[in-house]
C-alpha cells in the first residue's frame, strides 16, 4: 500500500494544478514528470502526502500509544530526518520551527479544512473495524483539521482502505458504503472537474476514480485527468486501490523502479508496509 500510494503521490506531483494541456499531453504513465513550476521537486520523489503517511505507518507499527502528542511528534520526527518540498509554504516552515509534539501542539491552529488530513489518513483504515478506523484517524485529523469537513475528508480516505482491505464490498460501490456510514451522501456523488484544494473535493474525485475500478494504472490515469490537486487524489486512491482485490496490479515498471529509494524511499516503504499489513 504505501509504494503504492507514494508512486500516485510521485506521479501525481508533476501534474498538480498544472495546465490541463500539460495533463492531456502526458498523463501516459511513460515515466514521472518534471513540474513546470516546480523545478526543485525531482522526478521520481514524492512529497508530503507520503511523508506524512509515512510516519502514521511508522507510529501504527511502533506499538506507542496513539495520542494527539505521538502523532505530533512523528510528524515533526519525519520531516526533520528527510526535509524536502511539497508541504504548503507556510506548514514547512512551521515544521521546521518545532521540535517535539509537546511544541507542535502548543503553536498549531488546527483549524483546516483542506486535504492535509485525508492524504495521510491511509493506515488507519487498515484496523479490524469501523470503530477502530474512525477513532485512530480524528485522533491524527483532529492534530491540524480539527474542522467538520477536515475530519469527515479524513474519514472518507481512511474508510476507503478499510473497505477495500477487509473486501466488503464491489469497489464500485464504495462512496455509497461511506456515505452511510459517515452519515452524508456527499461520498457517493461522482465528482466531475478541476480538484481544489479542500478534502472534500480531493476525496470524492479520489472515490469517483476508486469506483471505475479496473487496474492501479486506469485509477491513476483517472486521478490526474481530474487536474488541479491531483497528487492528493492519487494518494488517497492508490492507497485504497492497493488493497482491493478486484483491482489489477499493474503498475509500470518504469514507475515502480523510478519511485526515489534513499534512506526513506520505495525500499523503506516496503518494509514498513510489510510491518503494517
Amino acid at each position: 500500500m504505501l509504494v503504492e500510494l507514494a508512486i500516485g503521490d510521485a506521479y501525481g506531483a508533476g501534474f498538480e494544478y498544472a495546465d490541463p494541456s500539460l495533463v492531456t499531453s502526458h498523463n501516459t504513465l511513460a515515466g514521472y514528470v518534471r513540474h513546470p513550476r516546480h523545478p526543485g521537486i525531482r522526478p521520481g520523489a514524492y512529497t508530503d502526502d507520503t511523508q506524512m503517511t509515512l510516519a502514521l505507518a511508522e507510529l501504527r507499527v511502533s506499538g506507542e500509544p496513539w495520542t494527539p502528542e505521538s502523532v505530533a511528534s512523528a510528524f515533526v520526527t519525519a520531516f526533520h530526518r528527510d526535509p524536502r518540498e511539497g508541504y504548503a509554504r507556510g506548514f514547512q516552515a512551521f515544521l521546521e520551527s518545532v521540535h517535539t509534539g509537546a511544541e507542535f501542539l502548543a503553536r498549531i491552529r488546527p483549524d483546516s479544512d483542506k486535504s492535509g488530513a485525508a492524504m495521510r489518513a491511509a493506515p488507519a483504515g487498515l484496523l479490524p473495524t469501523v470503530a477502530d478506523v474512525l477513532h485512530h484517524t480524528d485522533v491524527q485529523a483532529k492534530v491540524t483539521h480539527d474542522t467538520p469537513d477536515g475530519v469527515a475528508s479524513a474519514r472518507a480516505a481512511a474508510l476507503a482502505v478499510h473497505y477495500c482491505h477487509h473486501g466488503l464490498g464491489p469497489v464500485a460501490e464504495v462512496g455509497s458504503w461511506i456515505a452511510a456510514r459517515l452519515g452524508s451522501d456527499v461520498w457517493a456523488r461522482p465528482w466531475r472537474g478541476k480538484v481544489g484544494s479542500k478534502g472534500v473535493m480531493s476525496v470524492r474525485a479520489a472515490l469517483t476514480a476508486l469506483a471505475g475500478g479496473g487496474s492501479l494504472s486506469s485509477v491513476l490515469r483517472a486521478c490526474v485527468a481530474f487536474t488541479g490537486d491531483v497528487d492528493t487524489v492519487a494518494t488517497v486512491a492508490l492507497a485504497a486501490a492497493s488493497r482491493s482485490a478486484e483491482i489489477r496490479a499493474d503498475l509500470p515498471p518504469v514507475l515502480v523502479d523510478g519511485l526515489e529509494n534513499g534512506p526513506f524511499g520505495r525500499d523503506h516503504l516496503a518494509r514498513v508496509d510489510a510491518q503494517l499489513l
